[in-house]
This record gives C-alpha cells, structure tokens and sequence, in this order.
C-alpha cells in the first residue's frame, strides 16, 4: 500500500527528473539557435558581396548608375575641367543610356595635389602640370608604370606656356625676363617648393638667361681659331651660368610673395594689387584679362620661353578597388577627341591637335619656347639640381617661401 510520504518522494523524484532532462536540453536549443543565426548571417553577408560586386561591375560601365570620378589636378585647370566633365558626361551616358556619372574636382599646387592622393585621397584620375607629379604615384605604386604609353602623345593632351601679367598700361615698361630683375620692380609668383607653374617659371629665366648670356658670349669670341674653340665653348658656358645665376639672384631678391598654388597668386596680383608683375601660365593670364580682372591686367609675351606639359593618368590603385578603370581611362582618352580640344583651346591651353592649335592663332600664338628636359636634363635632374632642400633655388633665392 502507498502511503502519503511515497507520493512525495515519487513526485519529488519525477520533478528531479523533468528538471534535469530540461537543463540537457537548453545548450542544445542554444546551440540551434547559433547555427540559425550564424547561416543568416552569411547569407547576408554573401548578399552583401554580391551587391558590392554589381555594383563595382555598374561603375566599370557595363551598364550600371551612380559612377563617381575624382579628378585631382592643378589649380589653374579648375575652369577647364568645369566645362569638360558635363561634356563628357553626356557623351557617355549618350553611349551607355543606364548609366548615371557623376565627376567631382580637386584643385590645388600641382604638388600638394600629387601628395594628398599619396596619402589617401581617393583621385580615380590625376590632371597635372608636371611629369614628377605623377612619377611620386608611380614610386608609391598607385599609377602604373606605362602610364604615359596608355594614352596618345605621351599622356600630353595640352601644353602651355609662362608669360607675364601686368598692370594695364604696363606702367613699368616690362617686355622680357630680363626687366623683371630690374630695381624697383615687384614680382608676384607661386611657390617652387609647392607649386608646378612656380617650378615652369623659375626654370622658365634661368633657361632665358642661359639663352641669352650664351648668345651674347658666342658673339664675342668670333674669329676664334679652331684650336681653342672648345676653350671658349667651355668659357662661354661657364660665364653664360655665371651671369644666369647672378640674374637669377636679382630676378628672386624681387619677389614680393611667393603664394602656395598659381590661383593664389593670381588674386595675391589682381585682387589684393599686390606686385607689379605676375609671372604665370598662358591659360591663366588670359582667364586674368578675359574674366575676373577685365581693364585691370594686360599679357606680356617674353621672346623666349618654357614650354609647360600637362600630363594625365589614372590612378590603377584606386580605380582597380572602386570598379571605375572603364570609365576613368575614357574620361582621359575622350581628352584628344576635337570637341575637348577645341575646348581647350578657348580656355587658352594649347591642344596636342596642331589643325586646332592653328585655328587659334589669334590668341595662342606661335612662341619661341625650349623643352627643359633638352636644357637641364631629366625631371629627376631637374628636382635634384634646383628644388630639393639645398639646391640652386635654396641658394638663390634671398627670401625663402614658406611651405
């Protein structure tokens, strides 16, 4: 027979049991749901890839919307750029209807340009105006090696030219490099430390003076006999570097401000009356005399000058993780078709394409210009000789820019 305290312990027993059986149980149903869990998890991070993917296959322009390009270039291009990237856009989305492009813009001292996409800003193309500028993004392995193979003309679609701009009038009588060395006249340019043009204008008088000390030299030692010939070569070198170097002392000691970028130095001239003379590109001084500071300046064509090459390349590193090398290298590439050079050449920068260039005569005219790589050797050369910490332009200059 059962009694009372039986009943107790056998449902004492049974709720041990139940309790036990309960607690087995649990680890497994948490272990479930982390299973559950863990395979949602990768199907949307599976989800995720597969989104990121279409899109990087959109921006390579199979078809896709929302491309965005960077292009970071010097600051006297900005008003270029402003009316080629709409050009450009239409012409590509006309050829890729589902496509939808958008094109931001980076201006600044060619340079400082060159070493903020060194350190990270994502540019999926670089406009600039001087081969070393994209050789640092070579070095750092962002820009392919055959850059300038990859696009027509060496990657040169326009080149320019250093000139001079003046008050209206030109009160101080300025006609060539050698007046800008004269007592009493201000001189206004950007920073060689910073600044592609500044670099094109200092290379741009001393390659004057070395033309013009040489020429003058030469003329004395007519009638030399051929025995000495390479002695006076060599005499009339070394006086022709001597004097240029003593010009160049002169030309510097006259600066009045040295500003970061061509731009700056531009308002440092037109907006703030500062100087008497603003050494700067073609483009840029006729933008001066046609636009912001019309009846103010007036241009002055020295008899010789530096020609400017405006390189273009794209940025392999960044383009390869956005997805965008398809559209980046037809956004340089569409640079040499006629409507962009045309364009060019209203905005005062002088097309690779020589028919155009000739259309523009008027006010791009033919100039006595040198190269300065067949004057002063390669760029490597060029930086190395005159703008590392130290060189020609350290030595030369009285008042040292400030970075």
């Amino acid at each position: 027979m059962t009694t009372s305290d039986d009943n107790v312990i056998v449902s004492n027993r049974l709720s041990t049991t139940l309790t036990v059986a309960l607690l087995s149980i649990v680890p497994m149903l948490t272990m479930l749901t982390m299973m559950i869990t863990a395979c949602s998890s990768g199907s949307s991070t599976n989800s995720n890839a597969d989104s990121n993917a279409n899109n990087n296959a959109n921006n390579n322009g199979s078809g896709g919307q929302n491309i965005k390009l960077l292009n970071v270039s010097y600051d006297v291009s900005r008003d270029f750029y402003k009316e080629y990237n709409p050009l450009f856009i239409q012409q590509y989305q006309s050829e890729h209807p589902n496509s939808s492009v958008q094109i931001g813009q980076s201006h600044g001292g060619s340079s400082k340009q060159a070493l903020s996409v060194a350190n990270g800003l994502q540019a999926d193309v670089v406009t600039m105006n001087q081969q070393t500028d994209i050789d640092v993004l070579v070095d750092k392995g962002l820009v392919d090696d055959d850059w300038q193979q990859q696009l027509p003309n060496n990657a040169i679609p326009y080149t320019s030219t250093i000139v001079f701009l003046v008050r209206t009038g030109n009160p101080k009588h300025i006609q060539d490099w050698d007046d800008l060395a004269k007592q009493g006249i201000q001189v206004v340019m950007p920073n060689p430390k910073t600044s592609g043009t500044a670099r094109y204008a200092f290379l741009g008088a001393y390659g004057y003076g070395l033309h013009h000390f040489k020429a003058n030299n030469n003329g004395h030692s007519e009638g030399s006999t051929a025995s000495n010939a390479d002695a006076n070569q060599a005499t009339n070198a070394s006086n022709a570097t001597d004097n240029t170097r003593d010009y160049m002392k002169r030309l510097l000691a006259n600066v009045a401000t040295y500003d970061n970028g061509s731009r700056a130095a531009t308002t440092t001239f037109s907006q703030r009356g500062i100087g008497d003379v603003l050494i700067t590109t073609e483009n840029e001084a006729h933008q001066a005399v046609n636009g912001f500071a019309k009846g103010q300046v007036d241009i002055v064509y020295p008899s010789y000058s530096i020609q400017i090459n405006n390189p273009v390349a794209q940025v392999k590193s960044v383009t390869d993780k956005k997805g965008t090398g398809a559209v980046a290298h037809d956004y340089l590439l569409k640079l040499w078709d006629k409507p962009a050079q045309q364009l060019m050449a209203q905005y005062y920068l002088r097309p690779s394409d020589p028919d155009i260039l000739a259309q523009h005569s008027d006010t791009l005219p033919a100039i006595d210009t040198f190269e300065p790589t067949a004057v002063f050797g390669s760029w490597q050369q060029i930086m190395q000789r005159f703008f590392v910490e130290g060189g020609e332009f350290d030595k030369l200059a009285t008042v040292q820019p400030v970075n």
